[in-house]
């Protein structure tokens, strides 16, 4: 299942839960600042990531300026403790299922949470196909709806 953290006022959050309804991807939002973030939900964004915390947390936000730390300097728990009770740290939108995750918004890189089978007719480029027709029926076959 795919999950989106987001913000209300983050315009690439907007985008991309835009982005997966107009595709009728299913997923589920998670609002960062009205669903508390959870241990889970930062071991699963962890196990996705190449840089660890450095790639979720936005180190140049205000937020974390404000709060005058450094990721260097804090342990595993430390770290998620302070993402916990300060999630405005976190870069947004974060986009995740079992195997992968994107961070912002990106128009090509969002592609990655098509599902397999669909991916596999998209690209067709040939003209007497009936391609609409397939990704039509493809998606009302799996019912592929946002939350």
């Amino acid at each position: 299942m795919i999950t989106v953290y987001t913000t209300n006022s983050c315009s690439s959050c907007k985008k991309a839960i835009k982005w997966l309804n107009d595709h009728q991807i299913k997923f589920t939002e998670k609002n960062l600042f009205t669903e508390p973030i959870t241990r889970q939900d930062i071991k699963i964004m962890l196990e996705n990531t190449e840089n660890g915390f450095e790639d979720i947390i936005s180190t140049r936000s205000k937020a974390f300026q404000n709060l005058n730390v450094s990721i260097d300097d804090m342990t595993y728990n430390e770290l998620v403790d302070f993402i916990i009770n300060n999630p405005s740290v976190l870069r947004r939108p974060i986009i995740v299922d079992d195997r992968k995750m994107q961070i912002g918004y990106n128009d090509d890189e969002i592609r990655a949470f098509i599902p397999a089978e669909l991916r596999k007719i998209l690209p067709c480029e040939c003209g007497d196909c009936d391609y609409k027709r397939l990704v039509q029926e493809y998606l009302q076959k799996n019912a592929i709806k946002g939350d």
